[in-house]
């Protein structure tokens, strides 16, 4: 018998315990196993890569074990090529489930019929399930992962005729006990695919079948403990207690992330020895500077109308809508993993909040040609008085014009100042922003590492407050002095800095702003404040 192979972090599709460091996928989802004993259809959805299929596959082949359950799990993706050719969809579909059920391994009396039941377009799905139940000596349970891939009529067929199967079971047609939808969305949104009111019980809707929507939920940081512990079981190679925690603060248990993290140290970085902070940290900046696939897919979305209608806001610090649009554009953003709640609107997580903001300001940092090396002094520390300076010239040069070119036109000047920054203190530093909806202001930290006089490794910390002047308002000043308080306070400084952009009509001419003055805060401060 060959050696067992050793096991690597995963961040490419399913996981496999035999080649994977992985968490055991089902107690993620405590609830769908009752579900399915209760012969409920529910719909399970989770942004990507956070283990739906490999969770589907482990209940499936669980299920199965048990001796009255033929469950299977397969994917709808191939029919996204069908768009509304509802018959070319059906015919997809059963050739996925057919080939999965092959792989599975099963006895032959659990197998599909061959062929299927040659009948009208628009029910060979619901026939061939039946016909399927019929000849299977157990309950048949059907997991129909990246149903997002359906689109328009066929779509609409699909779920009608998975329907009408459930409605006729009491009347003794065999069709499978229970059925999973899984994917990115919600159940509202697929009432909308099939031409439903995803805002009440529409009794001709295919989906008012369902009983229960499920998502899919993070890593706990234990979890993330358990799943880092065991490669150090396999290979020795332990993480700091530090690390761990520091891995959960900038992932917030996103499983993609925690895998690919740790994957940039031990492969990547060819880190040796045990794991500590620092090492996270460089891995997660190379992360977003390679901005692997699973980044680049969630950033190609920042220009739908409504991914846009609700990262705006979060980034301009506005209010957001109020309307049941804005509601639903929040529900998809939130199902995307965009977010990280519909009520407080906050980035999912620090990393997500950091590219997110890079993608954005790429336009605005190729207009920047300052030498990021000539705002170091000679001691190693970083000149952020100088940085602001130079950010007036090119503020009064190209801000008019980059404001005008922003697609996100309500966030502009904060993309726009966040860019300059990235684009100069990324080659030494590193920049840590919050922002939230409705907060109306953009935090900032500065963190520049450099050697002290006795040759020990120390980190300048400089704070930023970012606010926004806005037509038929009061000066943001004295807010912001109070709210760079209370951020100096979080993070032990005894000074910062305040930029206050200017964006009503009445505003100074662009070749005038730029006024810096000093001000104190209400706990008595010395600040810098820059009009801008």
């Amino acid at each position: 018998m060959p050696p067992p192979r050793a096991r690597y972090f995963n961040t490419t599709g399913p996981c496999d315990p035999q080649l994977h460091y992985m968490l055991p996928p089902t107690p993620r989802l405590p609830e769908a196993r009752a579900l399915i004993e209760m012969d409920r259809y529910f719909v399970l959805h989770a942004p990507r890569q956070t283990g739906k299929t490999t969770t589907l596959r482990t209940l499936a082949s669980e299920l199965t074990a048990e001796d009255d359950i033929a469950a299977l799990s397969f994917s709808c993706e191939r029919a996204k090529s069908a768009g509304d050719d509802y018959a070319a969809a059906e015919s997809l579909l059963l050739d996925s489930l057919r080939q999965a059920a092959a792989r599975s391994g099963w006895p032959e009396e659990l197998l599909p019929p061959d062929p299927w039941p040659q009948v009208t377009p628009g029910s060979r799905f619901n026939e061939a399930l039946s016909e399927w139940c019929r000849r299977c000596p157990r309950r048949v349970v059907l997991f129909l992962d990246e149903i997002d891939a359906l689109q328009g009529n066929s779509m609409v067929s699909i779920l009608s005729q998975l329907r009408d199967g459930h409605n006729a079971r009491p009347e003794g047609q065999p069709f499978p006990t229970s059925i999973v939808l899984c994917g990115l969305r919600d159940l509202r949104d697929y009432k909308v695919a099939s031409g439903g009111d995803p805002g009440r019980s529409n009794p001709a809707s295919p989906f008012n079948i369902i009983r229960k929507s499920l998502r899919l939920g993070d890593f706990t940081a234990d979890q993330i403990a358990e799943l880092y512990d065991q490669h150090t079981q396999a290979t020795g190679q332990g993480f700091t207690k530090d690390a761990v925690e520091r891995v959960f603060e900038l992932t917030q248990g996103q499983p993609w992330l925690v895998n690919a993290l740790a994957n940039e140290v031990v492969v990547e970085m060819e880190v040796r020895g045990t794991i500590n902070t620092a090492q996270v940290e460089d891995a997660k900046e190379r992360l977003i500077r390679a901005r692997a696939t699973h980044l680049d897919a969630l950033v190609a979305r920042l220009h739908e109308p409504r991914v846009k209608r609700v990262i705006e806001p979060i980034v301009a610090g506005t209010s957001p809508g109020l309307d049941t649009a804005f509601d639903e554009a929040a529900s998809y953003v939130h199902d995307l993993g965009l977010i990280r709640e519909t009520r407080d609107l906050e980035i999912a997580n620090p990393i997500y909040r950091e590219v997110l903001l890079r993608v954005l300001g790429d336009r605005t940092e190729r207009f920047v040609r300052a030498d990021p090396h000539s705002f170091v002094l000679p001691d190693g520390r970083f000149d952020l008085p100088r940085l602001l300076q130079e950010f007036v010239m090119f503020w009064r040069e190209h801000g008019e014009v980059l404001i005008q070119q922003e697609g996100y036109h309500e966030a502009a000047c904060q993309i726009i100042l966040m860019a300059f920054l990235h684009r100069l203190v990324n080659g030494g530093g590193q920049l840590d922003r919050e922002y939230a909806a409705g907060t109306k202001r953009l935090d900032v930290l500065v963190r520049w590492p450099y050697t002290g006089p006795e040759g020990e490794r120390l980190t300048q910390r400089e704070a930023m407050e970012l606010k926004v002047w806005r037509a038929s308002e009061n000066d943001p000043m004295p807010d912001g002095l109070a709210q760079l308080d209370r951020y100096l306070d979080r993070l032990t400084l005894t000074t910062g800095a305040l930029v206050i952009f200017d964006r009503r009509p009445e505003a100074p001419p662009w070749k005038e702003r730029g006024a810096f003055e000093q001000a104190t805060t209400p706990s008595g401060r010395q600040v810098t404040v820059l009009r801008a």
